[in-house]
């Protein structure tokens, strides 16, 4: 049996997970991440994998973006304020003594749905995560595409809407300042609902509330737009939908999936074909771990 080791550091948690290539989750632990010192977070990754007591053939590292991928550079991502400019994978292997394999949260997830979920039976896979935050990934032949800097797939900040709504440091009228939950729920705050998660707001949407099924109904008509424009550049076999507004809102992907066939051309139309991500929240952490594996040439097999 071969092991990798899988670690995804994310503004609020950070997961450390051990899986072999017949993808059982070995050992997992997670840990608040100190997002104003990566010294501190290593530091505790490392006491928790010392006591895995496994040889291991590398770590898949996994952060927000942006990233310098080429580089092995955490660069500026919001919610790790603390860590931007990080040399991430430099300070890994020298802690380490491990060779790491850094990459994007939703490029490492959709790479799992590619390679063992949703998107297994096709060849190019546009993954797309709809939680708190918008990510983005393109997989073709089980293998992630970067793109010339390592920048592909930076959806977030897409604008759709000139001048629109904004989240954050995003910019006015990006994807994720219109469909993420996050978005969702400060239009929400802002018409003086009280509501902690996007579910909330799907829920008074379906009881006839016309605030929340204008917000809703934005959600689902931008992100459309988006999918109908990588159709357009990409033409996928498969998009393949994750996070938590995209899977536990009942209907959600379905009604974008019948938005999008109206906004391509009919012989397109066709070939439209949207499905919910399968490995759910565990998706980045296979992902880091068929990284290694793919790289070093191990073969895997489905859990």
């Amino acid at each position: 049996m071969k092991y990798a080791l899988s670690i995804d550091i994310g503004g609020t948690n950070t997961r450390v997970s051990l899986i072999d290539n017949a993808m059982h989750v070995v050992a997992y632990e997670s840990f608040t991440t100190d997002n104003t010192s990566p010294s501190n977070t290593l530091d505790r990754i490392k006491i928790i994998t010392e006591a895995f007591d496994y040889e291991v053939e590398g770590i898949g590292l996994s952060c927000p973006g942006p990233l310098d991928l080429k580089k092995g550079i955490i660069l500026t991502p919001p919610n790790l304020p603390g860590w931007h400019g990080f040399e991430i994978v430099k300070e890994m292997e020298s802690r380490f003594n491990i060779a790491t394999y850094l990459e994007n949260d939703a490029n490492l997830a959709g790479l799992a749905e590619a390679c063992i979920g949703s998107g297994q039976t096709y060849e190019s896979v546009q993954y797309m995560t709809i939680s708190t935050g918008v990510g983005g990934g393109y997989i073709h032949k089980k293998e992630i595409f970067q793109g010339s800097h390592g920048f592909a797939q930076e959806i977030a900040n897409v604008i759709l809407v000139p001048n629109g709504y904004s989240v954050g440091d995003l910019l006015p009228g990006s994807l994720e300042s219109l469909v993420s939950g996050t978005a969702i729920v400060s239009r929400a705050k802002a018409k003086g609902y009280t509501m902690m998660h996007a579910g909330e707001v799907s829920d008074l949407a379906n009881l006839g509330n016309k605030d929340c099924l204008d917000i809703m109904n934005d959600a689902k008509e931008y992100l459309a737009n988006a999918i109908a424009m990588l159709y357009a550049v990409l033409d996928p076999e498969v998009v393949v939908l994750g996070g938590s507004v995209a899977l536990k809102i009942d209907g959600f992907v379905e009604e974008v999936e019948a938005l999008v066939e109206k906004k391509v051309y009919p012989v397109v139309a066709k070939h439209i074909n949207i499905r919910k991500a399968q490995l759910g929240d565990d998706n980045g952490i296979m992902g880091g771990a068929i990284l290694v594996f793919n790289t070093k040439g191990i073969k895997y097999t489905r859990f």
